[in-house]
């Protein structure tokens, strides 16, 4: 018994020894879960960044859209789409995905703002062709990797790689942004007043963003002003055209073009000054710019000698109207530009500057409409001769119900050699000989009409689907029958082509989740 008591107690004096360890292991107190906290100081969306006084917000969208008669998104005006034959695609496809992330923190000299937005896009590969008339379907615009026919690898991926496209990239404080964004010169619809159509002409755009420093001045009751400094090289150039060189027999009515671009190395940013005011009636906007026009040589070396910079300039007004009376949420959208120099800020960022579309004809082969823009042209011993523009573009946005809206858009842009320029253009191309004694009209203006209809339904909130049609007239002042060609890249053989203006239709079919 006595040896029982002992066991009995020397057992409940083990575990009241590990009940002890085990209770000298624990906390004194849990430390305290730092849950995601809602941001409200800048609208749905935000958190605080556990730790930081920090808000982030994540959003993007993911796009499924197919163009037929054009690319994704442009219409049918030169290469192989405006061929119109067995090389042109039917119809085009692209996925894309997009993510944005916004940051914001309060601090004494305001709010410091960073923004990102990146896309990740797979689109259809398109013919490639080459001299020999041979060639391939191709998943990006880059060069051809190796050979000829088959599928080829270009610098993007191939066909499982896609492509990586960085919109936004910029820092804003204390009025200041930094980096890659919408010019402040755009209407604030960019290239879009109404459409989904990418190739609308009579304005600028920059909807994929450019690089900038530019400060914004609030002056209150909904009026500010801008100055900024903008990188002209990827958006706002358009050709610079040495008309001694680079005309190859006949060439320029194959690919549009009236000289090799000349452009020199950047010297200068395009200086752009904007008044704006926002308000519950709706915006009125005007924006101007200088944009400098650097050549680099009249011929292959610097003995050859080149003309003096020369600037241009640009005007836009820009006017949305809210609230009327047609229905809840529709407005009107106009916008109208002038540019000398400065061609790009009318046949914006995602038009094409040349144009070369092939049609019928009961005179000859074929017929063709040729037209190139430009911000200048010159040749050698002269100086630079600037071409001038005007354009307008609009949309009537009308909302049905809350599911279903349509808008009705056009555009217009009418571009003018003047008569230096035009001397130079038409003395080269009469220099050609027999490719082109059959011009009876030797004119380099040109005009550009649109018109479109798009239809969305959003079904449920952030998913919509929707249909544009665009219609293209290219009212070209070329006139006669030449005898040119080949074009191998196009498959156009030597014959006789008349030069007439041409027409074209496209369609995009388009689905989009927002996010």
């Amino acid at each position: 018994m006595k040896m029982v008591k002992s066991l009995i107690l020397g057992s409940a004096a083990g575990l009241i020894a590990v009940s002890g360890a085990q209770a000298a292991d624990l906390p004194v107190k849990a430390k305290a879960v730092e849950y995601v906290r809602i941001c409200s100081l800048y609208g749905a969306g935000f958190y605080y960044i556990p730790g930081t006084d920090t808000c982030i917000k994540l959003g993007g969208y993911l796009r499924v859209e197919t163009a037929f008669n054009a690319s994704v998104y442009n219409g049918a005006y030169s290469g192989t789409l405006g061929a119109q034959n067995r090389l042109s695609n039917y119809y085009t496809a692209r996925s894309r995905q997009d993510l944005t992330i916004d940051t914001r923190t309060a601090t004494e000299y305001g709010v410091v703002r960073t923004f990102f937005d990146i896309t990740f896009s797979w689109t259809t590969g398109s013919y490639t062709g080459n001299t020999t008339g041979n060639g391939g379907t191709f998943y990006s615009a880059a060069a051809q990797a190796g050979g000829n026919g088959g599928v080829g690898n270009p610098s993007d991926g191939g066909i499982a790689g896609g492509s990586v496209g960085v919109y936004h990239a910029f820092i804003q404080f204390a009025g200041f942004t930094m980096g890659k964004t919408i010019s402040p010169f755009d209407a604030p619809w960019t290239n879009y007043p109404g459409n989904n159509f990418d190739g609308l002409v009579g304005g600028s755009g920059t909807v994929t963003a450019v690089n900038q420093l530019t400060y914004d001045a609030q002056f209150g009751n909904g009026v500010s002003g801008t100055l900024s400094l903008v990188d002209p090289t990827a958006y706002n150039q358009s050709n610079l055209f040495n008309a001694s060189a680079g005309l190859i027999a006949g060439g320029s009515f194959g690919s549009g073009s009236w000289g090799a671009n000349d452009f020199g190395g950047t010297r200068a940013p395009d200086i752009i000054g904007r008044i704006k005011i926002d308000q519950a009636w709706g915006l009125f906007q005007l924006s101007a710019v200088a944009h400098n026009n650097h050549a680099a040589y009249y011929g292959g070396t610097e003995l050859t000698g080149h003309p003096d910079d020369k600037w241009g300039w640009a005007v836009q007004g820009a006017l949305q109207i809210k609230n009327i009376p047609t229905g809840a949420g529709d407005t009107i959208n106009l916008q109208a530009v002038y540019t000398d120099g400065a061609t790009r800020y009318n046949l914006q960022s995602l038009v094409g500057q040349n144009f070369a579309m092939f049609g019928g004809s009961n005179v000859a082969y074929q017929s063709v409409g040729v037209a190139a823009a430009a911000d200048g042209v010159f040749a050698a011993g002269t100086g630079i001769d600037t071409v001038q523009t005007w354009g307008m573009r609009g949309a009537f946005n009308h909302n049905w119900d809350p599911y279903w809206n349509s808008a009705l858009y056009g555009a217009y842009a009418q571009v003018n050699y003047k008569a230096a320029g035009t001397a130079l253009i038409c003395n080269a191309i009469f220099g050609l000989g027999a490719a082109t004694a059959g011009i009876t009209s030797c004119n380099p203006d040109f005009n550009i009409a649109q018109l479109g209809f798009i239809t969305r339904w959003t079904p449920v909130k952030n998913l919509t689907f929707s249909a544009d049609v665009t219609w293209t007239h290219l009212d070209q002042k070329m006139a006669g029958i030449v005898a040119a060609g080949p074009f191998n890249a196009v498959a156009k053989p030597a014959a006789t082509y008349e030069l007439k203006d041409q027409d074209t239709v496209s369609l995009l079919l388009r689905a989009q989740r927002n996010f």
